[in-house]
């Protein structure tokens, strides 16, 4: 499209695409690695469909370790990273560079933990938002974030959006619902933030995470909290004189 310009690219980085390429093969094996225009067109552009670029190569990781060394590679040379979950972000959250690893969660797909007494899950970044609460409908619970994509967006890029849903009103954004990640930095150091509980002591470090868009790691792992089902769900009809008072009822 005319008047949407991409950030130049690094022509370094460009040229040397073939042993970048090589070297992400021998770090994530297999089926891990695309680089091909036809197959990389998949991963042109997130959900902000207007702004679309190819990769510099599509890397698709299964493990932590595979991650980290990825991460530690790119930034030892100088090699932009742009991570990816689903791709449904409509803010260019996961746009991919020219000369960027484009650094693909979603093979990162299983439930690591449920705990119903204390109404916890653990996740790989890779499930889907809805996937959560399949999980745990069966007795009674479920996962109050959901954006419209819930379907097919997954919680690792809800983390990095701070998604929310029309139940972000009674029970907040992501950031509310998120209670530990563990993730990545730029150097392939692993750590983690915050637990399986409420008010980590320190700095909200997690809470800085939270909406960041991969800026600042890759998240690996994911603690949310999950709510009881409510015993009845009713639907109301009620009117008022005007939009004011109707307004502040609602508030």
């Amino acid at each position: 499209m005319s008047g949407l310009a991409m950030p130049k690219p690094d022509a370094e980085t460009l040229r040397r695409r073939a042993e970048i390429v090589a070297d992400m093969r021998i770090i994530v094996p297999g089926e891990g690695v695309v680089d091909t225009a036809n197959e990389m067109r998949a991963f042109e552009s997130d959900g902000l469909t207007a702004y679309r670029q190819l990769p510099l190569v599509v890397v698709l990781p299964e493990t932590v370790a595979q991650v980290s060394r990825v991460l530690k590679y790119c930034n030892e040379r100088n090699i932009r990273v742009v991570p990816r979950g689903s791709g449904t972000s409509l803010s260019g959250g996961a746009l991919p560079l020219e000369d960027a690893v484009l650094l693909v969660m979603s093979r990162f797909n299983r439930i690591l933990g449920i705990d119903y007494p204390n109404r916890i899950v653990v996740a790989q970044p890779g499930v889907t938002n809805l996937g959560i609460t399949t999980a745990v409908e069966q007795e009674g619970f479920y996962y109050a974030p959901d954006p419209s994509s819930q379907i097919a967006c997954s919680i690792g890029g809800n983390v990095a959006e701070n998604s929310g849903g029309v139940h972000c009103l009674k029970y907040g954004l992501t950031a509310n619902n998120v209670l530990g990640i563990e993730m990545v930095l730029m150097n392939g150091e692993v750590l983690r933030l915050g637990g399986s509980h409420l008010d980590q002591e320190g700095y909200d470090l997690l809470g800085v995470m939270t909406g960041s868009e991969g800026l600042l790691g890759v998240v690996t792992e994911v603690t949310v909290r999950i709510l009881k089902k409510p015993e009845t769900a009713r639907a109301l009809l009620i009117g008022f004189p005007t939009s004011e008072q109707g307004g502040q009822c609602v508030a």
